[in-house]
């Protein structure tokens, strides 16, 4: 069965992916010739997200559905701010999280934790994540193309909202989170892809998305397509809009 974070890690030029994932990556390439481009992005946006956010003075940081590790993580972005950040890395299969404690042996101040977002109690009283984060403090918490994955009956909202009561004031979230909004035939064809992988995808709307941030005061400038997130250069809407990822941070007061 074709792995979404295999997929992802293909995407990005990794190495840790088997031919069932290259093939089902290739089609939905196909299906949008900037695929790539997006995933790259997407990681582009969590990179420039985590920074404000060590830069806010955060040094704990929550990533849910890391999927595998692979360059420029979290806890590399987050250090290079302030060196005694610790991240917790969270993910529901057992392969990803184990070849993710393998990549991340020799990495100091981190943690990667198999508990599953549908259960959010397990992993806010998960052993490992609570004797490395203090949730009485500021923490970051991070779904990075993540909540596309809950379909919903599983109730998203309802996830999300029992994952913002835990956190204390300051902490901070990074979504970001698929959307046919812009290009709806495209998206359609790569929801097709995905049916036949391990985790079929939902896209939301822009109002979806952003109910997912709760009380949270969404950071300037918004929930908006990921590449228009505080660009380290000027990003034209044209140029933004085949990238079908909405991004925002948001700050609970």
């Amino acid at each position: 069965m074709p792995n979404i974070a295999r997929m992802y890690d293909y995407y990005l030029g990794g190495k840790d992916h088997y031919e069932a994932d290259r093939l089902r990556a290739e089609e939905a390439k196909a299906a949008d010739p900037t695929l790539t481009t997006l995933i790259k992005e997407n990681r582009a946006f969590m990179g420039r997200a985590v920074r404000y956010m060590a830069e806010q003075g955060i040094d704990q940081f929550l990533d849910i559905g890391t999927g595998l590790p692979t360059q420029q993580n979290v806890h590399q972005i987050a250090q290079a701010v302030n060196p005694a950040a610790r991240v917790a890395y969270v993910d529901y299969d057992g392969q990803v999280v184990a070849h993710g404690r393998a990549i991340l042996a020799d990495s100091p101040g981190t943690r990667m934790v198999q508990a599953d977002i549908r259960r959010p109690r397990e992993i806010l009283e998960h052993p490992e994540i609570t004797r490395l984060l203090d949730l009485r403090k500021p923490v970051a918490l991070l779904t990075i193309a993540t909540l596309h994955f809950i379909p919903d009956e599983d109730d998203p909202p309802g996830i999300m909202a029992e994952l913002r009561d835990a956190l204390a004031p300051g902490s901070h979230m990074a979504i970001t989170h698929a959307s046919a909004d812009g290009v709806p035939e495209i998206v359609a064809k790569v929801v097709e892809v995905y049916k036949r992988t391990n985790a079929p995808g939902t896209p939301r709307t822009r109002e979806q998305v952003t109910g997912l941030f709760g009380d949270f005061d969404l950071v300037d400038p918004g929930l908006v397509w990921a590449p228009l997130w505080r660009p380290e250069r000027p990003v034209a809407l044209e140029e933004a809009l085949p990238i079908w990822f909405y991004a925002g941070v948001g700050r609970k007061l």
